[in-house]
C-alpha cells in the first residue's frame, strides 16, 4: 500500500515536506535513483558553467547590442552561471547524502539548495520579465529609447531584483512559508507582464507591416527608426528564452501547489518533485544554447572565443 504523509496544518505543510525529505522513512527513492539524479545535476552543472562562461565572454566582446539590453542578458547569464556553480552542486550533494544516509548533511544541503535556488531563480525570472519590457520599450519609444533606457537605470533595476530575490530567499531561514508564498505570488505578475508585452509588440508590428504594405498610410514615425528585421530577431530571441523558462519552471510550481493544498502527500511522488526541481536548474544549462541559436552576434562571438581558446591551448 502506498505510504502517505498526513499534514494536520496547511500552513506548515510545505515546511513539513522539506523536513521529511531528509528522514530515512520518507526520503523516498532507491540509492540508484539518487545516484542518477546526482550524476544528472553534476552534468548539468558542468555544462551550465562552461556554456554561460562562454556567453559572458562573448557578450563582453559584443559591441553591436544596446548596452542596457546587453546588461540584461549578462545578468541572466550570470545567474545561470551561479546556478551551475552553486545551486546544482548543492542539489547533487543532497542526493549524495541520501546514498550515504548522512541525514545531517542532507538537511544542510536541502536548506542551502533552496536558499540558493530561490535567490538565483527569482533573479532570473525578474530579469527575463525585464527583457520583455525592454523589447517593448525599444519599439514604443523609438528614438527616445536610448535616452529613457539608460545603463544607470538598468543597473538600479537589476540591483533591486537581486536584493528582493535575496531577501525572499533568506527568509527561508526564519520562516520557510515566506519564501514559499513569494514563489506563488511573484511568478503570475511576471508572466502577465511578459505576455502583455509580447502581445503589444506583435500587435504593433502587425500594424506597422500593414502601413508598409499600404502606400497611402505610409508616414514617418519613431518606431520606423528601428531596423525592423533586426528588431524582430531580437524579439524572437527574447521570446524563446521566456518560453523555455516557463516550460522549465511550470512543473515545479504545480508540484509546490500540490504540496501546499493536498491534505496527504504520497512519498512516491517525491520522484516527480525531484524531476521538476532538476528541470528548473536545467533552464540554466539550456539558455546558452538558446543564445547561440537565436542571437547571431552572440553566436559569432562565441565561435571567435572558442577559436582563440583552442589556439592558445594548441600553442
Amino acid at each position: 500500500m502506498m505510504a502517505r504523509t498526513n499534514f494536520t496544518e496547511r500552513g506548515t505543510q510545505a515546511k513539513t515536506f522539506e523536513e521529511l525529505r531528509c528522514y530515512p522513512s520518507s526520503a523516498g527513492g532507491s540509492q540508484q535513483q539518487s545516484i542518477i539524479f546526482s550524476a544528472v545535476n553534476i552534468l548539468f552543472s558542468i555544462i551550465a558553467l562552461l556554456g554561460n562562461s562562454l556567453i559572458l565572454a562573448a557578450l563582453h566582446k559584443e559591441s553591436t547590442l544596446h548596452p542596457p539590453s546587453k546588461l540584461l542578458y549578462r545578468c541572466l547569464a550570470t545567474t545561470d552561471l551561479l546556478i551551475g556553480l552553486a545551486g546544482q552542486p548543492l542539489y547533487a550533494t543532497y542526493y549524495i547524502s541520501l546514498v550515504y544516509e548522512d541525514w545531517d548533511l542532507c538537511r544542510y544541503a536541502v536548506d542551502a539548495a533552496f536558499i540558493t535556488g530561490y535567490a538565483l531563480c527569482g533573479a532570473s525570472l525578474l530579469t527575463v520579465t525585464a527583457i520583455s519590457v525592454d523589447r517593448l520599450l525599444a519599439l514604443q519609444l523609438g528614438l527616445r529609447y536610448k535616452q529613457v533606457v539608460t545603463l544607470k537605470r538598468t543597473y538600479i533595476i537589476l540591483a533591486t531584483f537581486w536584493i528582493v530575490s535575496s531577501i525572499s530567499a533568506f527568509c527561508y531561514v526564519l520562516d520557510p512559508q515566506i519564501s514559499f508564498w513569494c514563489s506563488y505570488i511573484v511568478p503570475p505578475p511576471c508572466l502577465m507582464i511578459s505576455v502583455a508585452s509580447y502581445i503589444k509588440i506583435f500587435s504593433t508590428l502587425r500594424c506597422l507591416q500593414a502601413k508598409v504594405q499600404d502606400p497611402i498610410q505610409q508616414q514617418p514615425s519613431a518606431p520606423n527608426a528601428l531596423n525592423m528585421a533586426r528588431y524582430r530577431k531580437a524579439v524572437y530571441s527574447a521570446l524563446w528564452v521566456q518560453l523555455t523558462l516557463v516550460v522549465c519552471y511550470l512543473p515545479y510550481i504545480v508540484m509546490q501547489i500540490k504540496i501546499v493544498y493536498s491534505k496527504t502527500y504520497p512519498s512516491q511522488s517525491s520522484i516527480s518533485f525531484e524531476i521538476a526541481y532538476s528541470l528548473v536548474y536545467f533552464n540554466s544549462t539550456l539558455n546558452p544554447f538558446l543564445y547561440c541559436w537565436n542571437i547571431c552576434e552572440v553566436r559569432q562571438a562565441v565561435k571567435q572565443t572558442m577559436r582563440q581558446a583552442f589556439s592558445c591551448a594548441w600553442n
